[in-house]
Order: C-alpha cells, then sequence, then structure tokens
C-alpha cells in the first residue's frame, strides 16, 4: 500500500467547512493534498496554513460548475501526478428552501450542477487516475436530507441532488469493486457548525452542533489503503456503516 506520506488527495469545497477540515486533516498525515474551491484567497490562507504544518498543496481555484474545466483538472494530475490516491467530494450548495412548485429552474438546475452533476464529472475526470493508485478511494458526502429517510418539506432541489449523489457513488462502487482498488463511499455529516446549516436553520445556536473537525476525525479513516468497504454510507450522527 502507498504510504499515507505519498499519497495525492483532491478536496473540492476546500476553503471552508467539511473541506477545509478534510484539507487540513490529511495534510496532517502528509498527503499532498490538491485543493479546488472558487475564492482564491481563500485557498491561500489554506495553503498558508498547511505550509505551517509542513505541508504541500497544489491549488485549483475552479468553479464546480466549469465542467471543461474539471475535464482539464484530470488532464493535468495525470501529467503531474499520474494518479489520484483519494477524492474527497465535499463541496455543495443548499439551494432554495422552498416549495418545489415555486423554485425557479435556474435555481434547481444550479443545485443539481454542483450537488450531483459535478460529481459525476470529477468520476468521469479522475477515474483513470484512481484505478492507477495502488488504494484509490473516493468520499462523497452527502445529508440525512435524502431519499433514504422521510422527505422534509421545502427541502427539494437540495433533497433531490443529494439522492442523485448517492446513487451515482453507489454506482461507480459497484463498477469498481471487482475490477480495481477503488473503494467509493458517502458519508452523511449530520448538522455541524457550518456556514451552510447556519443559513438553513438562522435560529440555531451553532455552539449546539458538532464540528466540521470533529466529524473528519471520525470519516477520515474512511479514506485510508486499509478501508476495504464499498458502496456504504458512514451515518456521523450515529457513527454506523450501513449499505
Amino acid at each position: 500500500m502507498t504510504p499515507a506520506a505519498s499519497r495525492i488527495a483532491l478536496v473540492t469545497g476546500a476553503s471552508r467547512g467539511i473541506g477545509r477540515a478534510f484539507a487540513l486533516a490529511l495534510a496532517r498525515q502528509g498527503v499532498h493534498v490538491v485543493a479546488l474551491a472558487r475564492t482564491q484567497g481563500a485557498l491561500e490562507e489554506l495553503d498558508d496554513e498547511i505550509s505551517g504544518l509542513g505541508g504541500q498543496t497544489t491549488l485549483v481555484p475552479c468553479d464546480l460548475k466549469d465542467f471543461d474545466a474539471l475535464d482539464r483538472l484530470g488532464a493535468a494530475l495525470f501529467e503531474r501526478f499520474g494518479r489520484l490516491d483519494a477524492l474527497v467530494g465535499a463541496a455543495g450548495v443548499l439551494g432554495p428552501l422552498s416549495p418545489l412548485a415555486h423554485v425557479a429552474p435556474k435555481d434547481f438546475d444550479q443545485t443539481l450542477a454542483v450537488n450531483a452533476t459535478a460529481n459525476f464529472r470529477l468520476i468521469r475526470a479522475l477515474d483513470p487516475l484512481l484505478r492507477a493508485s495502488a488504494a484509490g478511494r473516493a468520499l462523497f458526502i452527502t445529508s440525512g436530507v435524502s431519499a433514504r429517510r422521510p422527505m422534509k418539506a421545502y427541502w427539494g432541489p437540495y433533497a433531490v441532488s443529494k439522492a442523485a449523489l448517492e446513487a451515482i457513488a453507489r454506482s461507480y462502487a459497484a463498477e469498481t469493486e471487482k475490477v480495481s482498488a477503488v473503494r467509493v463511499m458517502l458519508a452523511n455529516p449530520g448538522p455541524l457548525r457550518t456556514a451552510m446549516r447556519a443559513k438553513a436553520m438562522p435560529g440555531e445556536d451553532p455552539a449546539t452542533l458538532k464540528t466540521p473537525q470533529e466529524f473528519v476525525e471520525k470519516a477520515l479513516p474512511l479514506l485510508s489503503p486499509e478501508w476495504t468497504e464499498t458502496g456504504k454510507l458512514y451515518d456521523f450522527p450515529t457513527d454506523q456503516i450501513s449499505a
């Protein structure tokens, strides 16, 4: 297996919240972090922090809705590294919290584009790199608001996008399980102290919520070469793995 200190991981949404927590945790393990986010300044701050830990980063300022850029990223990573050991799909948008019949089509499309389609495009661009790794790992961040549980009113675009993401991840897991070393997992962080949660629940006391760092500490083993399960869900609120 490839030791952590020589592994390469791509983290989306790396400038804040869950993505930033994953980037820092991986860097502490000695992993070279390819950090993708929209905001150049926030990425540079992350780079400074990781450099302070003695780690290395490659910064990728990119909007996940720029699908051509994701294709170019796959080619660039292949040319530079020849493989990718881990993919963390942490980026996401809340979308409108509104009756479904009132949602503007462009807002629905944007929510699907970031939360679901972008992850499909990443799989499409990065699959050869993950297969080239001795232990390719992919982890996608889902939600308790999805088709697995009773549907919540007014969360339609977000719930639909996360249900689609789960289908994408499970399909990829089934397709890679017997023919490669790639393993694919989903993780539900539950309510965390993030900007997205504050936007969704503005009256909630953030001090009552767990932090992204606490979630990442429990989810990080899903990216290790020693992890063998695939196509399953890790639920942080219950600390359980389910099919």
